[in-house]
């Protein structure tokens, strides 16, 4: 399974905690850790500082405390426990599927499953309340979607649509095509 992985598991850069400058890189491959520091400062006695680079194998940081420390008070403690997972070889493939084949998988769940999902992280909160996901969704419950509902689904979101009920979706037909028709009448578009 780790063949499918990519060489390069994990990356993140960012500047360090204030007040620092500094700028860091921590990067994870499959057989390696790579973390990088430039020091940035106007003090006199870090002008001349070269930027820093440490490589350990997944093994050796597994046992480098002080290593570990500084990823953790750069990057956080979350990110720290998702480099050590990585570390000792717990990839998360579901992280590595993209957006278009998550929401494929997700319009197939039940919609108690979907309030689940969404509770689970950020990117899955996202997913389950995105425009593309309950159009499938909307497709898969009608027999055809008509261009007076797609259009509708414009104005108001896929999502509104399904969980509107019919006499409230035939209003706002009614409602949509009476402002059409006065549009016309105006000579407006």
């Amino acid at each position: 399974m780790a063949s499918w992985l990519p060489e390069t598991l994990f990356e993140i850069g960012g500047q360090g905690p204030a007040p620092s400058k500094d700028y860091y890189q921590l990067l994870v491959t499959r057989s390696q850790i790579i973390f990088r520091w430039w020091k940035i400062s106007l003090r006199s006695e870090y002008r001349s500082a070269k930027p820093g680079e440490a490589k350990e194998t997944h093994e050796d940081f597994l046992e480098n405390s002080h290593l570990q420390v500084q990823v953790a008070l750069i990057f956080g403690a979350r990110i720290i426990d998702y480099v050590l997972n990585l570390c000792q070889g717990n990839f998360d493939y579901l992280e590595r599927l993209s957006d278009a084949l998550l929401l494929s998988i997700i319009s197939y769940l039940d919609l108690q499953d979907i309030a689940r999902l969404s509770q689970t992280s950020r990117r899955f909160a996202k997913l389950c309340v995105c425009d593309k996901l309950w159009e499938q969704i909307v497709q898969s419950a009608c027999d055809t979607v008509t261009p007076d509902m797609r259009a509708l689904a414009e104005d108001i979101g896929w999502k509104e649509l399904f969980f509107t009920n019919k006499l409230q979706l035939q209003k706002r037909f009614r409602r949509r095509k009476q402002k059409r028709g006065n549009q016309k009448r105006r000579g407006q578009p």
